[in-house]
């Protein structure tokens, strides 16, 4: 289906995916609405740095997921909503667990309950491989036991949960993507990928700190992740409801990506492990591999940027940006 003058909401579209999905669907000609969280600073985020010419054939609205009234306000005559707005960052919702809940278990039933009353076409849910906790086996399904080994995952899985409720007893057109670790450009300090680059670049930081260093994730190039979103909104009715995997299917550590980024990089610098960074011992999800095979059968989607290839585009970006980096290189929560 074509997307020219289709009426869009994207929640999150300040964010890191969600700047990137709201940017390619103005690109595509669709009636974008990006839902920014609101703040005093006159930014919206991430959506900043979209070119000027593309960013105001966006309607940039400032909000916040948690107020039912205003979710209710934006779903006038909107055909697909794609909800990706959450508080993301697992060691702060130790510190903060109750936030998790008013905004990504709350502020989901509010979109989801606004998306019901408009009568919208499609709503795609954003979950998250932490869902699903350490591997039982892999590569994972989405029949894997869902396990909330921190309260971000927890609330995610409340939200998932929340999602399927309204399809079984509202019948609302809803579908759950669940993408494995995404990175590339626009993504913040707080993921691994761009601590590591972060790090490597920067002339002040004599060494490179890192957490625990043997966890395995699934890693995948952003322009990947935004495609499986475009097409989890047309999939068939018959898909209604389920939730579908979006990975690669190959596991590497975060020793292996270290190494991998010092070398397309050229970087010496010593590594040096630091326990801040590392998440409690039972809440440590040691392995992730993505099983999408259900997903690539329902619409056809596959990894097109590998691994090496990406990090080489998101080290080139970081390039791009060392003078604007924030002042201070240390552990962010």
């Amino acid at each position: 289906m074509s997307w020219e003058k289709r009426k869009v909401l994207v929640t999150g579209a300040d964010g890191f995916i969600g700047s990137h999905l709201a940017e390619h669907l103005a690109r595509a000609g669709a009636d974008v609405t990006a839902l920014a969280l609101y703040n005093a600073f006159d930014s919206h985020g991430w959506l900043d740095d979209i070119a000027p010419d593309e960013r105001q054939s966006i309607n940039l609205v400032r909000g916040d997921i948690r107020d039912p009234h205003q979710m209710n306000a934006l779903m006038d005559g909107v055909d697909t909503v794609f909800h990706l707005a959450a508080l993301i960052a697992i060691p702060f919702s130790y510190d903060a667990p109750g936030s998790y809940v008013e905004t990504n278990v709350k502020g989901t039933v509010n979109i989801l309950a606004a998306s019901r009353s408009a009568g919208v076409r499609r709503v795609v849910n954003t979950s998250t491989s932490e869902v699903y906790g350490s591997a039982q086996f892999t590569p994972i399904t989405e029949d894997h036991p869902l396990v909330g080994q921190s309260p971000y995952s927890a609330s995610k899985i409340a939200a998932d949960m929340m999602a399927d409720s309204f399809y079984r007893s509202f019948e609302l057109p809803v579908v759950t993507l669940r993408p494995f670790n995404t990175y590339g450009p626009r993504q913040g300090e707080r993921a691994v990928i761009s601590t590591i680059i972060r790090q490597i670049l920067d002339d002040s930081c004599s060494e490179i700190r890192l957490g625990d260093l043997t966890p395995e994730r699934d890693f995948n190039f952003v322009t990947d992740t935004v495609r499986s979103f475009i097409l989890a909104a047309d999939l068939g009715d018959e898909h209604l409801g389920q939730a579908f995997n979006s990975g690669s299917g190959r596991m590497v550590s975060i020793a292996q990506l270290l190494d991998l980024l010092r070398d397309i990089s050229g970087s010496d610098k010593p590594v040096v492990t630091e326990d801040a960074r590392k998440r409690p011992e039972k809440s440590e999800v040691m392995a992730l591999m993505a099983d999408a095979g259900r997903f690539n059968e329902a619409s056809g989607w596959s990894q097109e940027i590998g691994l090496e290839e990406g990090l080489k585009q998101t080290l080139e970006w970081w390039r791009g940006r060392m003078d604007r980096i924030r002042p201070d290189a240390s552990y962010m929560v």
